[in-house]
């Protein structure tokens, strides 16, 4: 079993950044992918970035590319999302989760975090 807390989110302007932390519960984090994803009002939740186990390979949606970075401390049991330049498109409830797989597909990830909200005024 693993636990996720996300923390981070908060109101910021257009352009500004922000990291997102996760932290996870349980000694067994090293054996999960990672991933993060958003949900904005009236959407479905989309992929956003995912990170391998040792942390040594990184995926992310194209809408992201050059603005976002996910990384992981497996000794901290934490992974974050770096988040630059952002736009008011950006605006959701972020949420991080622990898959067995490499993957974007949200039905492959086993555990979920509660989320945070991010807004980004224009």
């Amino acid at each position: 079993q693993v636990q996720l807390v996300e923390s981070g989110g908060e109101l910021v302007q257009a352009g500004g950044s922000l990291r997102l932390s996760c932290a996870a519960s349980g000694r067994t984090f090293s054996r999960y992918n990672m991933g993060w994803f958003r949900q904005a009002p009236g959407k479905e939740r989309e992929f956003v970035a995912v990170i391998a186990r040792d942390g040594d390979n990184t995926y992310y949606t194209q809408s992201v590319k050059g603005r976002f970075t996910i990384s992981r401390d497996n000794a901290k049991n934490t992974v974050y999302l770096q988040m630059n330049s952002l736009k008011p498109e950006d605006t959701a409830v972020y949420y991080c989760a622990a898959s067995r797989y490499y993957t974007t597909t949200s039905d492959d990830y086993d555990y979920w975090g509660q989320g945070t909200q991010v807004t980004v005024s224009s």
